[in-house]
């Protein structure tokens, strides 16, 4: 049941960073490409029917970590404290910008919301890598407690994984962009996922060499060289990203775009496995997914619950981007 949930819980957090990883490109992105308020308008439009859908999957997320590995979650509230406050305080004001912008029309009051959208878009993403990078490498604990702190975090490794976060997401939200809107926004749109793909190519190729220095992240496969399919099916789905971004059709490379995250998200599953928070001081202190998990029977119970909840939101979601399957535009966008 352990590694059921470890796979699961490994899901959740891929379909969160897929999906409100084109969010976060965007908000960071329209101060960059919305040349005016009518742009500035149709960037929210194209995310304002599903950002707060998407954070469905956080909530999922975190409750799956409760639920299923709560000496993690426990953990992890107590050891990176200030990094998840910082992205709690990201999601709140994010969506306070996205939702008050448009309760006036006073152009001071319009541009300070731009600009906190922009600053959390990249705030939020840029924890989560930080803090991501930092497990991947293993935090400073063992049996007596916690011995690092807040400024330790922001070391290369963590510093990396943090770029390589934001980049992808940013040129997901530069994919996104281009396929839900039209004219010379989806041109300029399109124009910035060209060079950021380049980028992406540059930092993910320093992020598996420094992870073979920084992390245990090669012992599971070279032991098991048939996961290197998993980084293999990630490289491939960045380079079709690359190949179909010069063809007329656009949702193509956003949705290779998708692969490319769930795939690195996996291959990071993978190298951490069966590990979720390792310690770099004292690998028998390390949380795993064997003595960190809940009972057998409330594995069980929760298994039940996600087979049944878990569909529900997955046709919800898929109803609501159907219902908003439309290009976005000035002409819908008045609300915004």
């Amino acid at each position: 049941m352990q590694i059921l949930w470890f796979v699961l819980w490994g899901t959740l957090w891929a379909v969160y960073f897929m999906l409100d990883g084109f969010d976060f490109g965007a908000g960071m992105l329209r101060v960059a490409i919305a040349r005016n308020e009518s742009d500035r308008r149709t960037t929210l439009a194209a995310i304002g029917p599903v950002w707060n859908g998407n954070e469905v999957w956080l909530i999922t997320a975190g409750g799956a970590t409760f639920a299923a590995f709560p000496a993690v979650y426990a953990s992890m509230f107590s050891f990176l404290y200030l990094p998840m406050l910082l992205i709690l305080f990201s999601l709140i004001l994010r969506g306070i910008a996205v939702e008050f912008r448009s309760k006036t029309d006073n152009p001071r009051w319009r541009g300070a919301f731009d600009w906190i959208l922009a600053i959390t878009s990249l705030t939020a993403p840029l924890v989560l890598g930080l803090g991501f990078g930092n497990i991947f490498q293993g935090l400073l604990f063992d049996s007596s407690g916690y011995h690092g702190s807040f400024g330790g975090l922001f070391n290369p490794f963590g510093l990396l994984t943090a770029a390589l976060f934001v980049l992808l997401f940013l040129q997901h939200g530069a994919l996104w962009l281009s396929y839900r809107t039209e004219g010379e926004l989806a041109e300029r749109s399109r124009a910035v996922a060209g060079p950021l793909w380049i980028v992406i190519l540059v930092v993910a190729a320093a992020f598996l060499v420094a992870a073979g220095f920084a992390t245990r992240f090669l012992d599971n496969y070279l032991s098991r060289p048939y996961w290197f399919l998993v980084p293999a099916a990630a490289v491939a789905a960045l380079v079709g990203v690359r190949v179909l971004q010069a063809r007329p059709g656009r949702l193509a490379a956003f949705l290779c775009s998708c692969a490319t995250i769930v795939l690195v998200v996996a291959t990071g599953l993978v190298g951490l496995f069966p590990s979720l928070i390792p310690s770099s001081l004292d690998p028998s202190a390390s949380l795993t997914i064997y003595n960190s998990s809940s009972g057998p029977y409330t594995l069980r119970v929760m298994t039940i619950v996600a087979l049944i909840f878990v569909p529900i939101v997955i046709v919800y979601q898929l109803l609501v981007y159907r219902f908003f399957r439309g290009k976005a535009d000035a002409e819908g966008a008045e609300g915004y």
